[in-house]
């Protein structure tokens, strides 16, 4: 039989499709792109915000219009969230949340078996065990994510993550360290660390990001180590020095801000204040030579008065990061953030993006310019244009205009211009 995934949401969404998929081919299915016919298509759902619950129900009606005779199976954080949402969509013969996904197969068997449409939501308890399968490839040609956190115990008050994959848990040192070497014997030269509080790595089993980073560099055959999205809380002196003498850590940081105005932070009940937050991107600067920071900060969050969006706004070019994703707060059922007042309208959200997004582009072009001439290591990950485009360590995307194949590994290049979106060079 056939299979076919569609992912929706964040890298760990990814991570646990490609595992998925894994298991069932481990069983014998074949695995199709969704475009293609299959016998069984799975949505793997986002739930960060109303608009990502939108796109998961219009997903799945799509998907059974136009394969009314396949099976439709729906899990991820909205059901996990919200069972009762993902279970009033009769479209999904299968409905399970993420805490099953390693039963994926169990469950469609069932269905083969004649059991009839399958609701199957288990919630998350505290104190519950890290689970899930192992991946042994990635979709991608030189660079592999390995899920090793789940779960979230921050609450912030627009969020709805922590309903949907419960409190901190830890993938074990050892489970993950052969998961590595599996992943460096199919040529994989570059492992990216996610999680859902990826900086909370090990606070439940004593241990830190510093021995998930280390392990991984120690498998022969790893080039870099990268670390994805980072809470600011948990990156303390002895994680920077512990990072810094890792030789293969790839110097860029990720690190949520959300907003650079106290009075915002305080009401998103985020655990931290801007000079705190300043502190440790000084910090991070003196510490790691060229690296780079990049962030997520939301706009528009209730409450926000123009003067508190023009302080979020200067302290975003005070930091200077290299890359921000800006986006207009999205009202979520279920926190509290949606039920407070002054919830600013969606055409001042807008503006205030568009004027965000507008400065922070001035502030990564500069950063392009000061490349300028730098001999860089790029893992090239596709063709583009004629082109290899790849990565350097601090995460600089850059155009490759005289090497004929994609190499498995860093190639070294000069860095000769930039456009918009990415620095170009030539390889040495």
């Amino acid at each position: 039989m056939k299979a076919a995934f569609f992912t929706l949401g964040c890298k760990v969404n990814q991570y646990e499709s490609q595992a998925m998929a894994q298991s069932l081919e481990r069983h014998g299915f074949s695995i199709v792109d969704s475009s293609e016919e299959a016998d069984i298509y799975v949505i793997n759902s986002c739930t960060v915000t109303a608009e990502s619950d939108r796109k998961t129900r219009q997903t799945v009606r799509r998907f059974k219009k136009l394969h009314p005779q396949s099976i439709v199976v729906l899990t991820g954080c909205m059901t996990q969230a919200s069972p009762e949402t993902g279970n009033t969509l009769e479209e999904a013969d299968i409905v399970i949340g993420n805490k099953t996904n390693d039963l994926l197969f169990e469950h469609i068997s069932s269905y083969l078996n004649g059991s009839g449409r399958i609701f199957a939501v288990e919630e998350h308890k505290s104190n519950e065990p890290f689970r899930g399968d192992r991946i042994t490839d990635f979709y991608e040609r030189t660079r592999a994510s390995i899920k090793i956190e789940d779960g979230c115990n921050r609450f912030c008050s627009y969020c709805i993550i922590p309903y949907a994959r419960g409190r901190v848990r830890s993938k074990p040192l050892e489970e993950f360290k052969e998961e590595v070497k599996l992943l460096a014997e199919k040529g994989f030269c570059e492992i990216v660390l996610v999680g859902i509080n990826l900086s909370a790595y090990g606070t439940d089993c004593g241990c830190t990001i510093v021995d998930a980073v280390r392990e991984a560099a120690s498998v022969s055959g790893i080039k870099r180590v990268r670390l994805g999205s980072l809470e600011p809380d948990h990156i303390t002196d002895e994680v920077i020095s512990g990072l810094a003498a890792i030789k293969e850590f790839c110097p860029q940081f990720h690190i949520s801000l959300q907003s650079g105005c106290d009075k915002t932070l305080k009401r998103m009940n985020r655990h931290y204040d801007s000079a705190e937050y300043s502190e440790l991107c000084q910090k991070l600067r003196s510490t790691f030579a060229d690296c780079s920071l990049t962030t997520d900060l939301m706009v528009g969050f209730p409450g926000e008065t123009e003067e508190d969006f023009g302080i979020s706004l200067e302290f975003m070019k005070k930091i200077g990061f290299e890359k921000v994703h800006v986006f207009p707060y999205s009202r979520r059922p279920g926190t509290p953030a949606d039920r407070m007042p002054e919830q600013v309208e969606s055409s001042e959200k807008n503006r205030r993006a568009a004027i965000m997004i507008e400065e922070a582009e001035k502030i990564r072009l500069a950063f392009f310019e000061k490349q300028s001439g730098k001999i860089v290591e790029v893992l090239p990950e596709e063709h583009h244009g004629g082109c290899i485009q790849g990565y350097t360590a601090n995460y600089t995307p850059v155009r490759i205009i005289n090497c004929p194949e994609i190499p498995k590994e860093p190639v070294k290049a000069k860095i000769t211009g930039f456009e918009n979106d990415f620095c170009t060079a030539e390889l040495i």
